[in-house]
């Protein structure tokens, strides 16, 4: 588990030295002068803050957390307009992978390691409803998350229309794809889309993309684990751009 701050206070503080923080973790019904002060602290921020039952954080931790408990990330998150133009300066072609929804940790962590194998440039993840880099997506990812950069955006949609107008070339992996994923157009610019298993990418995301592939299902069973499509779609994109 990521490394804890417990105590309204101790969770401001930490919010004030500029501590990457992962998530925090508020009692449903908390009223405190101190919770409001927290609040204040917060306003403008990304972090994601989820309204829990007092015994989920009870079983989190013993102490006295106050109602709160903040996870702090292993990696300082980056955002997307920020590192593009850093790409575009370096004279790179960017390849990106962005996941819609995906919410299992070790997948997430396998994906991270086939992208720093294969050499892409950064994994895009919303900040809701998603996975995000703990001790265990690290782990999985044989700490391929310490070298890629990871961005981490309060709204794809919006992020997504961002790189088409930056110039890049945005493939949806779906079962609802035109065609097979061996004759999307890999070239220039790059965002790979993928989405959780059971829900696919979301339809907003989908209608903004240039193709949507598939690949091919020869046996019974629907559809492949996400980190073993995403590899197999990252080594297609990397077969074309070498």
């Amino acid at each position: 588990m990521n490394d804890m701050i417990f105590g309204v206070r101790a969770v401001i503080e930490a919010l004030e030295a500029g501590k990457e923080i992962d998530k925090i973790l508020v009692k449903r019904d908390i009223q405190s002068e101190l919770s409001k002060e927290l609040f204040a602290a917060l306003k403008g921020s990304t972090i994601p803050v989820q309204r829990v039952p007092v015994e989920r954080l009870n079983r989190i931790t013993k102490k006295n957390h106050q109602g709160v408990v903040a996870f702090i990330s292993p990696v300082t998150y980056q955002l997307t307009e920020q590192v593009v133009p850093f790409l575009f300066e370096q004279g790179k072609n960017p390849f990106f992978i962005m996941l819609d929804g995906v919410t299992d940790v070790r997948n997430f962590g396998a994906i991270a390691r086939t992208c720093e194998c294969a050499g892409v440039d950064a994994i895009i993840i919303p900040n809701r409803d998603s996975v995000s880099v703990n001790a265990d997506a690290v782990k999985t990812s044989a700490g391929a998350l310490h070298k890629l950069p990871v961005c981490r955006e309060v709204n794809l949609t919006t992020t997504l229309k961002y790189l088409k107008e930056s110039g890049f070339r945005i493939i949806a992996a779906t079962e609802k794809g035109d065609y097979n994923y061996t004759q999307a157009d890999y070239s220039g610019p790059l965002c790979i889309i993928m989405g959780a298993e059971d829900k696919g990418v979301s339809y907003d995301n989908l209608a903004l993309c240039d193709e949507w592939v598939k690949i091919p299902m020869k046996g019974t069973i629907e559809s492949l684990n996400v980190s073993v499509a995403a590899g197999i779609l990252i080594y297609e994109a990397i077969k074309q751009r070498d």
